[in-house]
């Protein structure tokens, strides 16, 4: 099965296929109107690998584009606008495209920079010599002969929270794999309206929203880009009932101001990562739709089976039995986690490990010209994740954060991801990353970056009290430098930049503010309150372990 295959099977389907608050198209003008763009990208296509970069919004240009590159066997490079500069210069020529689709402000965007394909060969959806141009190339649907499960229909970038972003290769055969796996997992049927708030160019929105639409024949309803504020009104006037999420986009909506009416909204569930267990309990209470919370990446999904009634936390269970948490040292399977009253893992140590799926090597598809990435993701004939987990006493598969998600405090493992979660029940707190820094006496202290609304202040969350009223939290986990922002440094998919936030840590533009013990205030960290803190890094012989940032304070 290939897209190609799926989208096809979409000529002559006179229900609705795309939607905006503006137009409506049936699936079988999605149909043809992709088929116009594949003979436009078949008379540009030069020799060399079939590659056209995408910089658009959520727009129904993006989506047309997306079926022209699976009837023409060609593949989508999803450009990433939150990139600037130098970096996106390199990440976009890295992939070799041979033309760009993009419209006015993305050209401006794209100002000065040298992607490797000359002027003339981008193509602006908002001129009118381009719709005139689209116009001219109306065929009748059909596909390359040469198309098969194996073409290669994205590249897609990973969102580069902790490190440097890969382009991740995802063929026409898996995507429609994972069309089918999806819309009977996150339960898109042929009456739903998918409502399409992430970003196009993301894994989220491709695999988990437009490819099971395209399977069940279900609507795909665009807005340009998120909004927590029109979240709530493009659901209603674009009749959605499905979306898809990270947690970053739902403790935003959950932000909005609170009004009497709104459950009366078609919604009915969505899916997505990284919404904490309380968010999704506040959002189902709130607005009447279940959230799915799931695990998976764009290198590789699958492994997870959605168990709703176990633990709110656990991802779900393990989906075969080549799907383990192990040892990366030995390679053995790490033991049962034992959890106590408040779900924190008692043996951390021993039960947490790397997220592995032993038959997962012949899955993965590799990385853009990337072969030290691709050796890193497969090693003794397995998949590695990257990540770490754990499993307890029922089986129930939990997500524990990635290495430096574990932060050493006076010889204790502490989890900042499950720092975080508590964060997130502070209703003023709209996102949270936590990490360690160095502490200037001996291994590491927990620091959090939190994001606030703008208006409310430190002052005002009562960080203290709250923290101290959490009885799960543990006497390691309350942070000892805190960072307060209206806007915390995020990719183009809405997930923290974990690296960056990390780097900077209480060397940042940003307020901080420092607690000294856990039955201490927090004191604004000041310029002489940096500088007394450097001295007693060198007192303590630790300067080195601020590196290079030393020079910024």
């Amino acid at each position: 099965m290939t897209i190609a295959d799926l989208l096809l099977a979409r000529a002559g389907d006179s229900r609705p296929g795309l939607r905006t608050r503006d137009r409506e198209w049936t699936w079988d003008e999605v149909v043809r109107a992709s088929a116009a763009r594949a003979a436009l990208a078949r008379r540009l296509r030069r020799d060399g690998s079939f590659h056209i970069a995408v910089l658009l919004e959520n727009v129904p240009e993006f989506v047309f584009w997306l079926g022209a590159a699976a009837l023409a066997g060609a593949t989508v490079i999803g450009v990433n606008p939150t990139r600037q500069g130098g970096y996106l210069e390199q990440e976009v020529r890295h992939t070799e495209p041979q033309f760009v689709i993009t419209d006015e402000t993305g050209l401006s965007h794209l100002e000065g920079l040298d992607l490797g394909v000359p002027r003339d060969r981008y193509l602006l959806v908002d001129e009118v010599d381009y719709v005139e141009t689209v116009a001219r190339y109306a065929v009748e649907p059909a596909r390359d002969p040469e198309i098969d499960s194996g073409t290669p229909l994205l590249l897609l970038f990973t969102s580069g929270t902790t490190g440097v972003s890969k382009a991740a290769r995802c063929s026409q055969g898996r995507l429609a794999g994972l069309g089918h796996q999806n819309a009977a997992k996150y339960r898109v049927g042929r009456d739903d309206v998918c409502y399409c708030c992430m970003p196009l160019f993301h894994g989220n929105a491709v695999m988990g929203l437009w490819a099971p639409a395209l399977v069940a024949g279900a609507c795909v309803a665009l807005t340009p880009k998120f909004s927590a504020s029109g979240f709530l009104p493009d659901v209603r006037a674009l009749g959605a009932t499905y979306f898809t999420y990270v947690g970053k986009a739902v403790s935003y909506v959950l932000a909005t101001a609170e009004r009497p009416d709104d459950r009366a909204n078609p919604l009915t569930h969505g899916f997505g990562t990284e919404a904490s267990p309380e968010d999704r309990e506040l959002f189902e209470a709130r607005f009447g739709a279940e959230l799915l919370e799931a695990y998976g990446s764009s290198e590789g999904a699958g492994m997870v089976t959605l168990t709703p009634s176990g633990p709110p936390s656990a991802l779900g269970r393990p989906a075969h039995d080549g799907v383990q948490v192990v040892d990366p040292e030995t390679r053995k399977t790490c033991p049962r986690a034992e959890l106590d009253e408040h779900g924190r893992v008692r043996n951390a140590e021993e039960a947490i490990g790397e997220l592995v799926d032993t038959r997962g090597a012949a899955k993965f598809e590799g990385y853009w010209n990337n072969p030290a990435a691709d050796a890193e993701r497969v090693r003794h004939g397995w998949y590695w994740t990257g990540d770490l987990g754990y499993v307890d006493q029922d089986g129930y598969l939990y997500f524990a954060g990635r290495s430096g998600d574990w932060i050493r405090v006076d010889g204790e493992n502490t989890s900042a991801i499950h720092v975080e979660r508590v964060l997130r029940r502070h209703r003023s707190i709209l996102a949270a990353a936590v990490f360690g820094v160095p502490d200037p006496r001996s291994g590491d202290q927990v620091m959090a970056a939190i994001e606030v609304p703008e208006g409310v202040t430190f002052a005002e969350l009562e960080l203290p009290v709250f923290l101290a009223a959490q009885t799960d939290l543990g006497t390691k986990g309350a942070p000892r430098f805190v960072r307060i922002s209206h806007g915390l440094p995020s990719t183009g998919s809405g997930k923290l930049q974990r690296k960056a936030l990390r780097l900077a840590g209480w060397r940042c533009a940003e307020p901080v503010y420092r607690r000294l013990g856990r039955d201490d205030g927090y004191t604004l960290l000041d310029p002489a309150g940096r500088e007394a803190l450097r001295r007693e890094f060198e007192s303590a012989g630790r300067l080195r372990f601020l590196g290079h940032q030393t020079e910024r304070m």
